[in-house]
C-alpha cells in the first residue's frame, strides 16, 4: 500500500541519541513505516535542510481544565510539543465530587493562576471520577497527545471532604484514597502527583491539602504503582516530605519517580548540591529523575494577585478578599512596614534591581526598576512598588527572575544524564509567564548558540528520554512501526519567538502566549500534519488527531 504521507528529504535525528541521518519518512494509518530514500506517497512535506525528529514530550503542564476549550493545546503545539503530561504538582479537576468543584476553580485560581471565571466556563463537568475524566477527555477530543495524573488535592477533598483541607487523614482514609488511584492507574493514569512545597497555598491563602500530608501518606497512595507495575510517582518536595525521602521511597516502590524542580536559587549551591546527590543515589538505583529546564524562572505579576509573594503570610492573607480590602492594606504605612519585614526573611527575596514595570499607563516608569523607582522618589522599595501599582489601579505588571538565573549552573544541570526536562508549566500561571516554548528555547539558544548540548543529546532529552521514563511505548523515536509523532524545524533558525499578550479564553480570559516561533515547520501528530510550512492547520487541528496516552496500554 502506498503511504499516506511522506516527509521527505530531511536529516533523522531519531530520539535514540544517534548521529543524524538523511532519509525520507513514510507514514500510513498514523504509524511509519518506511524510512529511506526516494518513497512517495500520496501527500509529501519537504524538510530539506530540515532536521525530521521524534514529536516532543512535555512532562509538566497543568492543561487539565484548557484541553477543553482549547484542544490544540496551545502555545505547546506551536513549538513541535505532540504529547503532554497535566496534572502536575497534584491539582486536578479530577477526582471531583459536585460541591467542590467551586473549591476546586478557586485552588486553581491562586496556586497556578487560573481565571476562575474562565475554568467555570470552559470546564464542561460531565464526570466526577478520574476515569470519566480521562473519558470525557476522550470524548471532547486533543490535537495533542494528552496524558495525566491523578492530583492528590482532588484526592484529599474526594475522600476526605472539607476536611481535606484541614487535617491528616485517618488510616480508612488513607486506605480510601489508595484505592481511588488504583482506579485512576487502571484507567490509564500516568501516576500519581503531589506537593509539599511552601510556595502552594489554595483557597483563602491555606496550603493546599497535599501539604498536610507526611511520607507515610504519601507513600499509601504510590503503593499502587508498585502492586500494579505501571505509572509514574512526581513530587514537589517542601515541608513535610523532603528530598532524602522521595529518593528512599522510591527505591521501597520500584516505579520512577519525578520532582519539580532543580532549579538555580541566587546565593545557594541547592542545585549543584541536588544535582551530586541524585548522581550518588541514581549509581546506587535510585530512578529518581529530578526536572530541569533551560528557562529562567521569570514572572510578570501584578499586584491584584502577587503570586510570587502569597507564599508570605501577610499576602497569603488577602487571598479571597475584596479588592478594597487588598487596597487599603497596601495603602496602610504600618502593614507595608510588616510586609517589609516579611519579604526581606523569605526563601525568595524580590531582586528590587532587577525587577522592571510593564503595562503601566505611567511612561515615566515603563521599562525601569523598582530600585530605580524607588531611588528616585526616596522610598523603600516596597513602598514604591505599591505606589506605583496604585496609581494605575493595581493594573502594572512587575517582571522578577526569581530562580534559575545562573546560565553557567543551568549548562551543568542540561548536561547532566539523570536529570530530565521539565517545568514549562504549560496552562498554568498563563498571565505571569510562558515557558511552553521549552523545546524551541533549548534548540535555539542551548542548541546553537551557546552549543551546550548537541542537537542530537538535545532531540533525546525533549522525546527519548521522557517517553522511556513514562512508557509511552512506540513514542519518542523516528522507527518503523512508532506512531508517526513528529516535528520537523530548521536547526539554523528554531527559536521560541516572541511572548504577548492576547486575550482568547473564555469568559474573556487574558494570557501570554509565545505564538511565533521561528524555524518549526511541520508539526505531526499520529500522521496527521497540525502544522505545515510554519503554519498551523484549522482543518487538521480540527480533526483532533491525539489520543488520551494511557499507562499500561500497549505500543
Amino acid at each position: 500500500m502506498a503511504a499516506d504521507l511522506v516527509i521527505r528529504g530531511g536529516t533523522v535525528v531519531d530520539g535514540t541519541g544517534a548521529p543524524g541521518y538523511r532519509a525520507d519518512v513514510a507514514v500510513r494509518d498514523g504509524r511509519i513505516v518506511e524510512i529511506g530514500e526516494g518513497l512517495e506517497g500520496a501527500r509529501v512535506l519537504e524538510a530539506d535542510g530540515h532536521v525530521v525528529a521524534p514529536g516532543f514530550i512535555d512532562i509538566h503542564t497543568h492543561y487539565d481544565a484548557q484541553v477543553f476549550w482549547d484542544p490544540a493545546l496551545t502555545p505547546s503545539s506551536w513549538h513541535g510539543v505532540t504529547s503532554v503530561v497535566a496534572g502536575n504538582c497534584g491539582f486536578t479537576i479530577a477526582p471531583c465530587r459536585p460541591e467542590h468543584r467551586e473549591l476546586i476553580g478557586r485552588t486553581l485560581q491562586h496556586v497556578e493562576d487560573m481565571n476562575l471565571a474562565t475554568l467555570q466556563a470552559g470546564i464542561p463537568w460531565d464526570f466526577e471520577t478520574f476515569p470519566e475524566y480521562l473519558d470525557s477527555v476522550a470524548r471532547h477530543g486533543s490535537a495533542l497527545n494528552f496524558g495525566a495524573y491523578v492530583g492528590h488535592t482532588a484526592l484529599r477533598l474526594f475522600v476526605m471532604g472539607d476536611e481535606g483541607y484541614e487535617r491528616e487523614a485517618t488510616e480508612a482514609e488513607l486506605d480510601a484514597m489508595a484505592a481511588v488511584v488504583w482506579e485512576a492507574l487502571l484507567a490509564g493514569a500516568v501516576g500519581f502527583a503531589t506537593t509539599s512545597a511552601p510556595t502552594h497555598n489554595g483557597e483563602g491563602g491555606r496550603p493546599v491539602p497535599s501539604r498536610l500530608a507526611d511520607i507515610h501518606e504519601m507513600e499509601a497512595l504510590v503503593t499502587p504503582l508498585r502492586e500494579l507495575g505501571r505509572g509514574v510517582g512526581a513530587f514537589t518536595p517542601g515541608e513535610r516530605v523532603k528530598h532524602p525521602e522521595v529518593y528512599a521511597l522510591q527505591k521501597r516502590i520500584g516505579r520512577p519517580f519525578t520532582w519539580t524542580a532543580l532549579l538555580t536559587r541566587r546565593g545557594t549551591t541547592f542545585a549543584q548540591d541536588m544535582a551530586a546527590f541524585t548522581a550518588e543515589q541514581q549509581a546506587d538505583g535510585a530512578e529518581v529523575y529530578p526536572q530541569v529546564t533551560c528557562r529562567p524562572l521569570t514572572f510578570q505579576m501584578n499586584l491584584r494577585d502577587p503570586f510570587t509573594f502569597n507564599t508570605r503570610a501577610m499576602w497569603a492573607a488577602l487571598m479571597d478578599r475584596p479588592m478594597e480590602e487588598r487596597i487599603a492594606a497596601y495603602r496602610d504605612p504600618e502593614w507595608r512596614r510588616r510586609a517589609t519585614e516579611e519579604l526581606a526573611a523569605g526563601t525568595f527575596m524580590p531582586n528590587w534591581a532587577t525587577m522592571t514595570v510593564d503595562d503601566s499607563r505611567d511612561p515615566q516608569v515603563n521599562g525601569r526598576t523598582v530600585a530605580e523607582i524607588a531611588a528616585e522618589r526616596g522610598l523603600a522599595p516596597l513602598d514604591a512598588m505599591l505606589d506605583v501599582a496604585l496609581a494605575d489601579d493595581l493594573e502594572p505588571r512587575f517582571r522578577d527572575t526569581i530562580a534559575n538565573d545562573d546560565e553557567t549552573v543551568i549548562a551543568d544541570l542540561l548536561r547532566q544524564d539523570g536529570l530530565v526536562l521539565g517545568l514549562s508549566d504549560a496552562g498554568a500561571h498563563v498571565g505571569q509567564l510562558c515557558d511552553a516554548c521549552l523545546p524551541t528555547d533549548l534548540l535555539g539558544n542551548w542548541v546553537r548558540e551557546r552549543e551546550v548540548l548537541t542537537l542530537e543529546r538535545a532531540v533525546h532529552k525533549l522525546t527519548g528520554e521522557p517517553a522511556g521514563i513514562y512508557g509511552f511505548a512506540g513514542r519518542g523515536v523516528v522507527a518503523e512501526g512508532a506512531h508517526a509523532d513528529l516535528a520537523v524545524f530548521d536547526p539554523a533558525t528554531v527559536g521560541p519567538g516572541p511572548v504577548r499578550r492576547v486575550q482568547d479564553f473564555p469568559a474573556d480570559g487574558a494570557r501570554l502566549v509565545a505564538d511565533a516561533p521561528s524555524g518549526m515547520r511541520h508539526v505531526v501528530v499520529n500522521g496527521t500534519p497540525i502544522r505545515v510550512d510554519g503554519t498551523p492547520d484549522p482543518e487538521a487541528l480540527a480533526t483532533k488527531p491525539g489520543t488520551v496516552l494511557r499507562s499500561g496500554a500497549p505500543a
